[in-house]
């Protein structure tokens, strides 16, 4: 089999309808938050525990079709003494790696950031691959201000992402490119759709520079949404034309998905905001999910660090996994949540 032929399964199944993405990635610091949150100690052990309880949920795979694991994840086992990746495959889930390295200041571009990980990376993918991961992550975070982002910024993390793009794809490794435009601020919901739009214009430019097959790909971006400092909030009917006027304009037809994240928002605003923006179909791409918090948070709460309490939290996980599910198919209902 071809590698674009690897690329396109691959998407096919993250992408399959009425699925969508786990993002089980969290760094150690933010998952040492997570677990505050709830009064658990951070410790390896523990992370293990959690993500193999969430990950053997029973019948997860009906909602979830891709997990993104952290590095240390996928090099565990679980508690059955499973890889953590062979758990998913079992599961009828597609797993996948977070390769970024974390981010720091953009030198010369005061309050904007710029992404490290780079160096290495075709080793570190091939080890990956080897372990049973079939697509990889990449995030670049943009701050809004009245100044920020930058376009030094803009330019330096779309050239990144580009070149990772570019190198997971000759290897037969999806990419997922994630443009987090950042809900911290009291911006407005205009002033988001401006920064967004610039975003990923000049991703695209890149991907077109490096080769990127946009077939082979999937985008994984920030909602448009106002600051939520700001005094005034959006519907998710709002939420939802703003962000499609924009992608109408800067993501090509090609992208066969877009697999967003919840960036700050709460599991219920982030499922009725899918929801409603897929109650605008058909649109050129498949509009999914790829949650982190905004799938866990319930679980964890139910969890808290308790072995005993792994039916509930798994419940709490398969619950929200269904909800996003009918929110990708347009069909969620705010009763649904009890």
């Amino acid at each position: 089999m071809g590698q674009q032929q690897v690329l396109e399964e691959t998407i096919s199944q993250l992408i399959h309808p009425g699925k969508g993405i786990l993002a089980a990635d969290e760094s150690a610091p933010t998952i040492a938050k997570r677990f505050t949150a709830v009064g658990v100690e951070s410790t390896e052990d523990k992370r293990r525990e959690y993500r193999s309880l969430m990950f053997s949920t029973p019948g997860l795979g009906d909602y979830i079709s891709g997990v993104i694991l952290y590095e240390e994840t996928l090099d565990q086992l679980s508690l059955d003494g499973e890889p953590m990746a062979a758990l998913l495959q079992r599961q009828g889930i597609v797993p996948g790696i977070k390769v970024d390295k974390g981010k720091g200041p953009l030198a010369n571009a005061p309050g904007d950031e710029i992404t490290f990980g780079l160096d290495g990376l075709e080793e570190r993918l091939l080890g990956f691959r080897e372990q049973g991961a079939r697509f990889a992550k990449w995030r670049d975070v943009y701050h809004i201000t009245d100044t920020n982002p930058s376009r030094l910024a803009m330019e330096a993390n779309a050239e990144i992402l580009a070149r990772y793009a570019a190198v997971c794809q000759s290897l037969g490794i999806v990419p997922i490119v994630e443009t987090e435009v950042l809900i911290d601020g009291h911006h407005t919901i205009e002033r988001c759709a401006q920064v967004s739009e610039a975003v990923l214009r000049e991703v695209f430019r890149a991907l077109d520079r490096h080769g990127v097959g946009l077939e082979g790909m999937l985008l994984k971006p920030s909602m448009v949404t106002p600051g939520k400092s700001h005094t005034s909030q959006a519907s998710p009917e709002q939420v939802a034309q703003a962000t499609l006027s924009v992608f109408r304009r800067a993501v090509p037809a090609a992208v066969p998905g877009i697999v967003f994240l919840s960036g700050g928002q709460t599991p219920e605003q982030a499922t009725a905001n899918l929801h409603a923006l897929n109650q605008h179909a058909p649109q050129p791409w498949q509009l999914s999910f790829s949650y982190g918090r905004a799938l866990q948070e319930p679980a964890q709460h139910a969890w808290a660090g308790n072995l005993e309490n792994g039916p509930a939290a798994q419940d709490a996980l398969h619950l929200r996994a269904k909800l996003n599910s009918a929110a990708r198919n347009g069909a969620y209902k705010p009763e649904m949540e009890s």
